[in-house]
């Protein structure tokens, strides 16, 4: 493995993952007749400037006003400011952010993972929207809240709490409405593929994340990417709940009906005949029935942005062929 997928296999062992590489273009989104739907629960009125918020890793952060510089330390906290329409106002993003195409022309502040403090505080922003469970370390969180910074922590364990995320972004940034806007369009479309799913069968799915000197990663259990595949209408297979490994006899028992190769999209000898050659493999259901499919949408599939939806979608189209049509 070259070390910038060590690097994103490092970011896959947590309950949310967070992709790092680049991948195809997604299939158009499934037309929806309910796209007016509102989410789950109605937002209530937005408190005014100045505002104080609980953000992900419990921590209260106050702001006087709406703020115009913005720094990412995640490419899904990125997306989220973009799909707000602040792109502009971002003075600091990281080396993996890769999307919309105008993130590629704001100043790194973080490399191979590692976050540069001098670049943080020398880009002034306003608000630095980091990342949790470590993939922002909390000395790095401490150190800039230290500096006087405004830090907010996202780390969303749950499609809810991506909305949730994505409603808390918009609070702080000044663009409730939009961000209401856009978790109802995203509400309705993931309602719309699991509307399609529902009532089929759902095969048995194994996600591989990577193999990694002989460890198989998959969705952890109870994760994140479990749940994905369940609204997608398959019964995933998981590993771990803390590594998100998998012993190869464990993956030999569940006996797959279908795996779905997410390394695929990084690795180009990652295909459905190597996988048929591997010790052990060859005998699974969805080796026998030729169900092993590339998954090239992984990086939507695993980054915890807008986009997310989009990554549903393409699980559903590989678990039921013919469903979204």
């Amino acid at each position: 493995m070259v070390p910038r997928a060590r690097i994103r296999l490092l970011s896959l062992l947590v309950p949310l993952l967070l992709a790092a590489c680049g991948v195809q273009p997604v299939a158009t989104p499934i037309a929806s007749s309910s796209a007016t739907l509102a989410p789950t629960s109605t937002p209530g009125p937005r408190p005014a400037f100045p505002l104080t918020l609980t953000d992900d890793a419990g921590r209260q952060v106050t702001f006087s006003a709406p703020p115009s510089r913005i720094v990412s330390l995640a490419p899904s906290n990125t997306e989220i400011v973009c799909a707000l329409d602040r792109c502009e106002d971002l003075v600091g993003v990281t080396d993996y952010d890769d999307y919309p195409a105008q993130v590629a022309d704001v100043d790194k502040v973080v490399a191979f993972a590692q976050v540069d403090v001098e670049k943080v505080v020398a880009a002034e922003p306003d608000i630095v929207l980091a990342a949790g469970n470590e993939l922002t370390p909390t000395s790095v969180i401490d150190q800039l809240a230290g500096l006087g910074l405004q830090v907010l922590v996202l780390y969303p364990a749950s499609l809810e709490e991506i909305y949730a995320d994505i409603e808390l972004v918009g609070d702080a940034l000044g663009t409730a409405p939009r961000a209401d806007e856009l978790v109802a369009s995203m509400v309705a479309r993931v309602e719309a593929v699991t509307a399609r799913v529902a009532g089929l069968d759902a095969p048995r799915t194994f996600y591989e994340v990577s193999v990694f000197e002989g460890v198989i990663y998959t969705a952890g259990a109870e994760s994140f990417l479990a749940s994905l595949i369940e609204l997608a209408g398959g019964d995933p297979i998981t590993g771990d709940a803390l590594t998100t490994s998998i012993q190869l006899e464990d993956l030999v028992a569940a006996d797959p009906q279908l795996i779905l190769l997410g390394d695929a999209a990084y690795d180009a000898s990652v295909t459905p005949a190597s996988v048929a050659d591997r010790p052990g493999w060859g005998g699974m259901q969805a080796v026998i029935d030729a169900r092993v499919v590339p998954m090239l949408e992984d990086l939507v599939i695993t980054r915890p942005g807008p986009r997310i939806v989009d990554g549903l979608e393409a699980l559903a189209r590989a678990v039921h062929p013919g469903a979204l049509d």
